[in-house]
């Protein structure tokens, strides 16, 4: 073999070599970043928070697609309006995978999505609002439901079609479809006429636009519908504080929060000295506005707008006598800092805030409000009970045994002084004895003349002869 056969057989092999090495480098730089991200449990204020923190990430690493992994049976629907509205405004396509299962408030979430695919066997519709038992509730709350899934399949807009000369525009998901889902009214020939709640398989969506690809994996649903031949996936992982944040944001657990920092402040403002009451109403201020305001909802002064609100009400309770203005004012600055913390404004700029947020938050805190009054009748006549669970609250011990060779009658009518103030509990002496008592007309100042009216539940109940 000569040399001009030696240089065409070196020079194939080095066109060989880097055409390889372009190829691989090629395939690398036309690689897609997929971000996938699980929803395969109950919607709620946690599965809010993953989509959330999810969207966000994608975002930071400026990825190609996100695709959600879905298997769900529906829950809260302020959730996955939150969900569904994140979805429809994110800078990069949301895509989802239905597993088995997108039922309720989940098929509102996925009609969110840019592209939907199902796995053979799955389901997507009744998305009725119903209650925690599982009973279809009153028609404003389907109406409600009716409007917002509707317009969340008007978001996708129309196909424009042209047919025998004439331009004719397709919505790419019928609104009218998905309201079937929500209302068993809705009739929609040969879809939806049999007076029942509409759910499709996964044939019936991808025959009627509400499926685009029947696939098995992931994987699938990426190279064969997405179109992305090369990729590498980036899962969000939630942590343990993701799960504790979620809980504490739920709005049962911050109705009871509102419940015990209400309940805590009536009971201390009862009693003298600061005791169990403070301690637990400060810990669920606390609860209620950590996670808040980490999320970015809770601002500095709607916290400092609540704190005003407690001083307001202490100055009132201790230093003006009676009740008007100043607590007035108190109260109406701790419901405005609890409620206004649920709602994502900028300084009383409610733009972008709808009136279901507003509504949510009002009814939150309204909620907790009616069962800490509630709470506080039913234990208010509960405590200092002999046979009641909270009868270690009260302060009877020492008093039965001082009044135990007492009669009733021998009590009332006697005369002494308030040895604490009475707000309207307190303690007071009579003949060199301490007693708990309790004010029958407004708050008693320290060393003034008292007389007893009564005497109930281990307590003398006095009047200022002051």
């Amino acid at each position: 073999m000569d040399r001009k056969h030696y240089f065409i057989l070196f020079f194939v092999f080095v066109f060989s070599f880097f055409h390889v090495v372009f190829a691989k480098n090629d395939q690398t730089d036309n690689k897609k970043t997929v971000y996938t991200i699980d929803i395969k449990k109950e919607i709620d204020n946690t599965t809010k928070l993953y989509l959330s923190n999810g969207l966000t990430e994608a975002r930071e690493m400026e990825a190609d697609a996100i695709l959600i992994h879905m298997n769900t049976y529906g829950g809260l629907l302020e959730a996955a309006d939150s969900m569904r509205t994140a979805i429809l405004y994110s800078p990069i396509p949301v895509y989802v995978f239905i597993d088995n299962n997108a039922a309720s408030a989940g098929a509102l979430i996925s009609i969110a999505c840019e592209k939907i695919y199902m796995r053979k066997g799955a389901n997507i519709g009744a998305a009725s609002v119903v209650n925690q038992t599982g009973e279809i509730l009153p028609d404003k709350y389907q109406s409600y439901m009716r409007s917002m899934i509707r317009s969340t399949a008007e978001a996708h807009g129309k196909d424009t079609i042209i047919q025998n000369g004439d331009t004719i525009y397709k919505w790419k998901r019928d609104p009218l479809i998905a309201e079937a889902m929500v209302d068993e009214r809705t009739v929609i020939p040969g879809v939806s006429d049999s007076g029942k709640v509409l759910t499709f398989t996964a044939e019936e969506a991808m025959t009627w636009g509400y499926c685009d690809g029947i696939a098995e994996t992931l994987d699938e649903v990426i190279t064969e519908f997405i179109g992305y031949p090369t990729y590498e996936i980036k899962k969000y992982t939630p942590s343990w504080y993701d799960n504790l944040k979620g809980f504490l944001m739920s709005p049962i657990l911050q109705s009871l929060l509102i419940l015990v920092i209400i309940g805590g402040i009536y009971f201390e403002l009862q009693t003298p000295g600061i005791g169990f009451p403070t301690v637990a109403a400060i810990g669920a201020a606390i609860l209620y506005f950590a996670p808040l305001y980490i999320d970015g909802l809770a601002q500095n002064w709607e916290i400092l707008l609540f704190i005003i609100g407690l001083i307001l009400i202490a100055v009132e309770v201790f230093v003006i006598p009676g009740f008007g203005v100043t607590g007035i004012a108190g109260i109406i600055c701790v419901i405005a800092g609890l409620t206004m913390s649920l709602i994502d404004n900028f300084y009383f700029d409610f733009e972008g805030v709808t009136s279901a947020d507003s509504g949510r938050a009002a009814l939150t805190v309204l909620m907790g409000i009616t069962l800490a009054f509630v709470a506080m009748l039913w234990l208010s006549s509960r405590i200092g009970h002999r046979n009641s669970l909270f009868r270690r609250v009260a302060l009877h011990t020492d008093l039965e045994e001082s009044v135990s060779s007492l009669a009733l009658d021998d009590m009332v009518g006697k005369e002494g002084i308030a040895a604490t103030v009475l707000r309207p509990a307190g303690k007071v002496e009579i003949d060199g004895e301490h007693y708990d008592g309790v004010s029958e007309l407004g708050f008693i100042e320290k060393g003034t003349p008292v007389r007893v009216v009564r005497f109930e539940n281990a307590q003398v109940y006095v009047i200022s002869i002051g």
